[in-house]
């Protein structure tokens, strides 16, 4: 089959672009507001893109609490999203009032930064502390901006919990990192599975 997106006439029951461009890794976005107040949610629009200097990012749909406090503060945190942890992942990526921690809603620990002072997830295996390098809304081919914000950051720190490395690498068979498939579909390297994303 073949169709053009312009008119996105797919046919399917689902748009399948994000099955497509598939596995994502989830960027766990951690970042702490100007009143305090603490926020973690998932971001399936992630990756690393750069190795010198150290560069991730991620892309919102709309001017989220994360992309508030991160244009606020110049600080967030990715922390690893492993599949011990899914359920918990899912948890936070409920649509929360602003101020109310999704980190309580998931029973998650919020450590803070040793660089920065955006929290990361105390149960993660591993978490890195990101400064604001660029962030801007993506143009389509109409020129006009899109709803997405992207934001890079570079990584200015590392924590990895010691059970994560084995013979001197992060083992991906003790971590077993949580990707974004298309649907409500996850896979963490070998099974695939569905979660729902809860209303609240």
């Amino acid at each position: 089959m073949f169709y053009d997106t312009a008119a996105n006439r797919h046919g399917l029951p689902h748009d399948p672009f994000k099955a497509i461009v598939s596995p994502r890794p989830i960027g766990w976005i951690g970042t702490q507001a100007t009143d305090g107040s603490l926020n973690i949610a998932p971001y399936s629009f992630f990756n690393a893109i750069s190795d010198r200097p150290k560069l991730v990012m991620f892309s919102s749909s709309g001017y989220k609490d994360s992309v508030r406090n991160i244009e606020a503060t110049g600080e967030f945190t990715a922390s690893f999203a492993s599949r011990n942890l899914s359920e918990a992942v899912n948890k936070t990526s409920i649509a929360a009032p602003h101020g109310e921690s999704e980190f309580a809603i998931a029973g998650l620990t919020p450590i803070d930064g040793t660089l920065v002072k955006a929290p990361f997830v105390g149960e993660a295996y591993a978490a890195l502390e990101c400064r604001l390098t660029e962030m801007f809304q993506p143009k389509g081919l109409d020129g006009e901006p899109s709803d997405n914000y992207v934001v890079i950051g570079q990584v200015v720190g590392i924590h990895i919990r010691d059970e994560a490395i084995r013979d001197g690498r992060f083992d991906m068979a003790t971590v077993r990192p949580l990707a974004r498939l298309g649907y409500m579909d996850y896979c963490d390297g070998g099974d695939v599975f569905q979660m729902v994303r809860p209303t609240r």
